[in-house]
């Protein structure tokens, strides 16, 4: 897994609520049997709409999401994290995140910053206005930076631990090999 640290670059906005896993990625992405590949399923049906964020010139490369409440809700589909990773955004910024697209994601090395209602409001108008302003996710700090402004956002220290060394649970496993080791040299 790739560490994250801090990030800055472009956001796209996306205010709306309660955006489920079959809308980020539809199930007629999910053939695949590779981890990779599944940006051009990224919000496949709203992306026919050419005026969806994503396919507008001004937020073309964006690297960042802000996301209005509840995002990632619906089924447990790793694909949904996969799916943003691969075109390219590196870290989430919204009120609130479904629990099970939250462990997703922070299984695959995704960064969700769960910001107020009110920041995110900011950042939406901020984006709208100045499509090309920068926004910088610290995840040592914990904030999210952007027009001069700062805000925090709180994250499960287990995640932020493996998000900030690049580990993945089988990599944390194996850190504790020698006591694991130890252990089976014990058992009869």
């Amino acid at each position: 897994m790739k560490a994250f640290t801090q990030h800055t670059g472009t956001a796209a906005p996306l205010p709306q609520a309660n955006v489920d896993t079959d809308q980020i990625i539809p199930s007629d992405f999910l053939k695949r049997i590779s981890r990779t590949g599944f940006e051009d399923g990224l919000f496949a049906e709203w992306r026919k709409d050419p005026q969806f964020v994503l396919n507008r010139p001004e937020f073309q490369g964006v690297s960042l999401l802000v996301a209005g409440e509840n995002f990632g809700c619906g089924s447990s589909r790793e694909h949904a994290v996969w799916a943003i990773q691969d075109y390219g955004i590196r870290a989430v910024i919204a009120p609130s995140f479904a629990d099970i697209f939250r462990g997703n994601s922070g299984n695959a090395g995704l960064l969700l910053a769960e910001v107020s209602r009110e920041t995110a409001e900011k950042l939406w108008g901020e984006l709208r206005q100045h499509p090309e302003r920068e926004i910088t996710v610290d995840l040592e700090s914990q904030s999210v930076l952007f027009n001069g402004m700062s805000a925090t956002f709180e994250i499960n220290p287990h995640t932020r631990h493996k998000l900030l060394n690049g580990l993945d649970d089988i990599e944390i496993t194996l850190a504790r090999s020698d006591d694991i080791e130890t252990f089976e040299l014990k058992r009869p």
